[in-house]
């Protein structure tokens, strides 16, 4: 029986089964359900201004985009996105996914928290990103029927989302301050972490090794 919310059908591929149950195992209802919230959203925008995303593909950059947060999948210190745009690679190679359809989902991850940027791209990183910042910030959101917003709220409940969510970016991103560098995470960590002060573009002008 096929899994239909708000009238989006959820996609039926070996990948996209592992995809959910990776993210069932390895995190908990918040990133599970906000994952889920953020493909749905996505693919509703998606319809509504005519964009094509594979549906395979932008459900499983929405299942990948946060794991990040949770355990840092590389051992180099980076920002979480890449984190995570990295282990969805991997994943999706392991898997014998064509490089395009690769980096289509690691596109989506990468910059899926980057301002002004995703919507100029391809189908699945701009749907990928409407669907983060609905959520999120509730961006879009009167311009989609109420009705199925209140049906995937309902099949993926938000509960106490926005201190949830605030404290999983706190607690993924405090031990590696420095990767939020010119990045939204940065207002995160100035706003809970005492004695967090962000690095500004002036300061590393000024600081460089050069004369003048």
């Amino acid at each position: 029986m096929k899994d239909i919310i708000a009238e989006v059908e959820i996609p039926e591929t070996a990948a996209v089964t592992e995809a959910t149950d990776f993210l069932r195992e390895t995190t908990g209802p918040l990133l599970f359900h906000h994952s889920r919230r953020v493909f749905l959203f996505g693919s509703l925008h998606a319809q509504k201004l005519a964009l094509r995303p594979d549906p395979e593909l932008l459900y499983i950059s929405a299942m990948f985009h946060d794991t990040g947060l949770m355990t840092p999948f590389s051992g180099e210190e980076q920002r979480f996105e890449l984190d995570g745009a990295d282990h969805a690679r991997a994943f999706l190679l392991d898997r014998g996914f064509p490089a395009g359809a690769v980096e289509a989902v690691w596109s989506a991850i990468a910059l899926h928290t980057t301002p002004g940027i995703p919507g100029r791209m391809g189908p699945e990183t701009a749907a990928m990103h409407y669907g983060v910042l609905t959520d999120a910030v509730g961006w879009g959101l009167e311009g989609l029927d109420d009705g199925q917003v209140e049906e995937i709220v309902a099949a993926h409940p938000r509960g106490e989302f926005k201190t949830e969510f605030l404290r999983a970016f706190v607690d993924g991103l405090r031990n590696r301050p420095d990767t939020t560098y010119g990045t939204v995470n940065a207002d995160v960590l100035e706003h809970f972490v005492p004695g967090f002060r962000r690095t500004s573009m002036v300061e590393r002008i000024m600081d460089a090794p050069w004369s003048k």
